[in-house]
Order: structure tokens, then C-alpha cells, then sequence
């Protein structure tokens, strides 16, 4: 994964749009952050795959020639449709991560298609317990969504696979290789694969992990 590891950062201050251009950068494969300038867009095209796009910073329209355009916030989130145009343009600049779901998908029951939602409404925190939730996996990926109770949290272990965590709501305590990190919504995290870490909830926290296998 192209990306620094064992350090909070913030894809939207990392990835910052420059006036009238449109930038992408692979973080690994099936996974690209993007920053459009004010008034620029990603023109319409057809994949046969959907793609997860979390928005980080700025407002982004969805659109196709033949469904409803779609409005994208902060915080919020869409999987495109397969075989169908889509576009993304923005009035204001925004940045944004696109992953691509690919393989034997198994997403969940609660995502459809071209549906707008927010990755930090899907899981309810709930007392003394850790609550999780699959969005989708694969044989390549584990996109999952975490909300912590205050107190509780995960024990250090170690991943298969590199894994990019993105705060969603409250803080959180990382602990990454004999180090402890406080992450707050809106920042970022990545573990090497098999990196030593663990996961504590001083206040409630909520998170996505995004863990890829191969």
C-alpha cells in the first residue's frame, strides 16, 4: 500500500485539490484516493464491477445519463451500479477514496446500489460492547465498520494483510509496534501486514477497516 505507515494522517489534507485539475494516485490495487478541483469532473463510464466511493472532503455529484444524480457530503458514501455510466463532478472541490469491489462479492444486505449512506450510521454504539459490521468482502478485501463503547477495545494481534483504518466518529487510541497514537474522525491509519496493534476507546469511537488480503 502506498501510503506511510505506523503514523496518523488525513487523506483530505494529504490529497489536497490544486485549482482546475483533476488528480487521482493508486494506494494499491483496487484502491485510488481522488481530488477534483472546483468545477471539474470525472467523465461517464461503465465498469464491470461496482466501486465503494467515501467522500473526505467536499461535495460530489454521482450522476449517469439515464438514473437520478446523487449528492455526496462528508462522511458519506455510495457503491456504483455495475455496467452502467457513472460520472462524478463537483461544484466545490472535493477529495475522495474509491475502492473497487471486486470477485465473489459478498456485500451486505443493508448496501444497494447507487444508494447514498454514511459508513458511521451503520453500526449503533451500545454499552460496554464492541459492535461490527461487514459491509463487504471478498477473496482479496474486508471493508468492516466498528463502533467502540467507551472503555472497550480490540487486543493487540496482528493482520494477514495490510489494513487502512479511516475514524469515523469520537477518538481513538492506536497502538502500533510499541507506540500509542490518538485518532480522531476525519483521520487515518495504516498497519504493515502483520504489524503488531491494538485498539482502545478512551471516549466512544467509531471506525471503518479496510483490510486488504492480496
Amino acid at each position: 500500500m502506498n501510503e506511510k505507515v505506523g503514523k496518523v494522517f488525513s487523506i483530505k489534507d494529504d490529497n489536497r485539490p490544486l485549482p482546475g485539475l483533476t488528480i487521482s494516485k493508486e494506494v494499491c490495487k483496487g484502491m485510488s484516493y481522488f481530488s477534483l478541483a472546483k468545477d471539474t469532473d470525472i467523465s461517464a463510464e461503465s465498469f464491470p464491477y461496482h466501486k465503494l466511493i467515501i467522500v473526505s472532503d467536499g461535495r460530489v455529484e454521482v450522476y449517469s445519463p439515464s438514473v437520478e444524480s446523487k449528492f455526496l457530503g462528508v462522511g458519506d458514501s455510495i457503491l456504483t451500479p455495475i455496467n452502467l455510466p457513472v460520472g462524478i463532478r463537483t461544484d466545490s472541490g472535493a477529495v475522495y477514496t474509491e475502492i473497487e469491489i471486486r470477485g465473489n462479492d459478498n456485500m451486505n444486505e443493508k448496501i444497494k446500489a447507487g444508494d447514498v449512506f454514511s459508513l458511521s450510521e451503520l453500526v449503533p454504539y451500545q454499552e460496554g460492547k464492541i459492535v461490527n459490521m461487514d459491509v463487504v468482502h471478498n477473496e482479496t478485501m474486508k471493508f468492516v465498520v466498528m463502533a467502540f463503547d467507551e472503555g472497550t477495545g480490540l487486543s493487540e494481534h496482528s493482520a494477514p494483510g495490510e489494513a487502512l483504518i479511516f475514524a469515523l466518529d469520537g477518538e481513538g487510541i492506536i497502538g502500533y509496534e510499541g507506540s500509542e497514537h490518538t485518532i480522531k474522525a476525519g483521520e487515518n491509519f495504516h498497519f504493515a501486514k502483520n504489524g503488531l496493534h491494538y485498539v482502545k476507546a478512551k471516549k466512544r469511537f467509531k471506525m471503518a477497516l479496510l483490510l486488504m488480503l492480496k
